[in-house]
């Protein structure tokens, strides 16, 4: 049966925005049906939140106790067992998908094609390539397509669905060499969630110091935006590299972008061209963002904050 199924993100309360763009990306493949699966300890809202999804048929969930955690390693072999009954396995590409669909790939004994940006047929789709200066197609062979969806490319399906929840239990035999120990946060409280943000604020080089980053956080805070970072503000130390906003980083496409102190080398451009509106502050007249951006104020970066915070 050619149907498609689409690995929620989520955080164990939450679904992620993440998961909404890549069924926007399903619906398009024009299939029999898509479906959601929600692997979780605990997953009954996430299920409820991911069934009024437009165009999702049917949400599955899978409810265990080594499912608290989204451990790729545990999660995969569960997939397997679910993707014996579609032709397609999708997951957005954010940190959560890069981890999980490889694995995926690699149990099913198929090759994976990553940030899927168009679909041209069930088969065929169009992705980026040198940093999205490029966009190749490419053409899945016969058999198990799985895939992950460029989430930057896609906006959310509506909230207008009615999906069926089908519990179930998945048969799988899971590893025992890698578990849970903890996770790294970096204080980012109640702010949106990066790849999901509709608004998000960005701090650079010229920041200048970790200390200095708290400009950044209140601004984003008045704003309810996300908050982001270029590569360069990362390896300074200045903010964890889960802000990291580039080709190495979290490609993003809020509706507005607003970008303090980053100058605008080629990698960081890449994961901002999908932005609505870009907003740029920085000293250097010269700098290469000022080329994309759709304002750009030449000026002190704690100076326009500070005014912006002002009026707010």
């Amino acid at each position: 049966m050619s149907k498609v199924l689409v690995i929620a993100e989520h955080n164990g309360s939450e679904l992620n925005g993440s998961t909404a763009r890549a069924v926007a990306c399903a619906s398009e493949l024009g299939l029999e049906a898509v479906d959601v699966a929600v692997l979780a300890s605990d997953g009954q809202l996430v299920a409820e939140q991911a069934a009024k999804l437009t165009g999702v048929a049917t949400v599955i969930l899978v409810q265990n106790e080594v499912n608290e955690h989204a451990v790729a390693a545990l999660l995969a072999p569960q997939i397997e067992v679910l993707a014996s009954e579609y032709s397609h396995v999708f997951a957005p590409s954010t940190t959560f998908g890069k981890d999980l669909m490889p694995r995926v790939a690699a149990h099913l004994g198929v090759p994976q094609i990553s940030d899927i940006m168009r679909v041209e047929s069930a088969t065929v789709f169009d992705r980026p390539v040198y940093a999205g200066n490029a966009v190749v197609t490419v053409e899945a062979p016969e058999g198990l397509v799985v895939g992950t969806v460029r989430t930057a490319s896609y906006s959310a399906v509506s909230t207008e669905g009615s999906a069926v929840i089908e519990t179930r239990e998945v048969a799988a035999n899971l590893p025992s060499h890698t578990r849970y120990v903890g996770l790294t946060t970096s204080g980012g409280g109640d702010r949106p969630d990066l790849q999901a943000a509709t608004k998000v604020v960005s701090g650079g080089r010229g920041v200048g110091s970790e200390e200095n980053f708290s400009v950044i956080y209140s601004l984003a805070d008045k704003l309810g935006a996300g908050v982001g970072a270029s590569r360069a503000a990362v390896d300074a130390g200045f903010i964890p590299n889960d802000h990291q906003v580039g080709q190495t980083g979290k490609i993003i496409a809020p509706e507005l972008y607003m970008a303090f102190g980053i100058s605008g080398a080629i990698q960081h451009l890449a994961g901002i061209k999908d932005a609505g509106t870009i907003v740029a502050v920085n000293k250097d007249a010269d700098a290469p963002i000022f080329e994309v951006a759709d304002y750009g104020l030449v000026g002190d970066l704690f100076e326009v904050i500070e005014e912006l915070e002002k009026a707010l």
